[in-house]
């Protein structure tokens, strides 16, 4: 009955998260809920271990329909991967509680931004290319990467927003440019928490199965109704990632 819950759940998070990101916001929650005395590493080793596999599946049904940019996204997604693992040894060393309580008001700017510019993300047109695209997309993954690794909540919202906002695509080319960007980040994050014993395998191969088919058909979804549904979607787990951010920094 365990297995079928969290599988259950890892679903939903892949459908979810193939579309805008924000799995998270539904599979650590289950995960925690259902084995409430597991070690909390582990839990979150475990959740990686299946998100993993979702954000990769995407990547792949994305870049078989939308333009990716390769030649930018490929040095941005080992920044992603470098910056995680510098963000995860930092964590080691630095408590990165004092980030709990400004979260909820940065993603309140963020969405408020995105409601005003209402054309924002509507259409896609690169604001660079070439050289200055690679180093641009490359900062952008080493500096989210850098906080995916170091606290995490709503990096790939971060993503979506920064390619959207700063590299001029739209919603649904900036949601598929972010699925490669998570999937080094969660390589790094889930190689760390693999090598200190933090996952449990018997529960990664039907929750990755799981996140998997969630992430086909987000996917299709996505493809389907094309960055103005992509940027509700965003705009809906933006608000439920603000609700879970006020809770944790000031009422837990």
């Amino acid at each position: 009955m365990e297995i079928l819950l969290v599988s259950l759940a890892s679903m939903f998070a892949g459908m979810v998260d193939s579309i805008v990101g924000g799995g998270g916001l539904i599979l650590v929650p289950a995960l925690f809920a259902t084995f409430p005395t597991a070690p909390p590493a582990t839990l979150l080793g475990t959740n990686k271990s299946a998100a993993i596999w979702g954000t990769a599946f995407a990547t792949y049904k994305f870049s078989n329909q939308v333009e990716m940019r390769w030649a930018a996204l490929l040095p941005a997604a080992a920044a992603g991967l470098l910056g995680s693992l510098c963000g995860a040894w930092t964590v080691t060393q630095v408590d990165p509680s004092f980030l709990r309580k400004a979260l909820p008001f940065l993603l309140i700017g963020l969405l408020i931004y995105t409601l005003v510019k209402k054309q924002m993300g509507q259409s896609h047109e690169p604001r660079f290319q070439g050289r200055r695209e690679a180093i641009a997309a490359s900062s952008i993954g080493l500096l989210i990467g850098f906080y995916d690794g170091f606290f995490g909540p709503g990096a790939g919202s971060f993503f979506v927003f920064a390619y959207v906002r700063l590299l001029g695509y739209d919603f649904l080319n900036a949601s598929a440019s972010s699925k490669l960007m998570n999937t080094a980040t969660n390589f790094s994050a889930l190689v760390l928490f693999t090598l200190q014993g933090h996952v449990w395998w018997h529960l990664a191969l039907p929750m990755a199965v799981a996140n998997v088919l969630g992430s086909l058909i987000g996917t299709r979804l996505a493809l389907k109704h094309g960055a103005g549904f992509v940027r509700y979607a965003f705009l809906a787990v933006v608000s439920a990632l603000i609700l879970k951010t006020a809770y944790d920094g000031f009422l837990r």
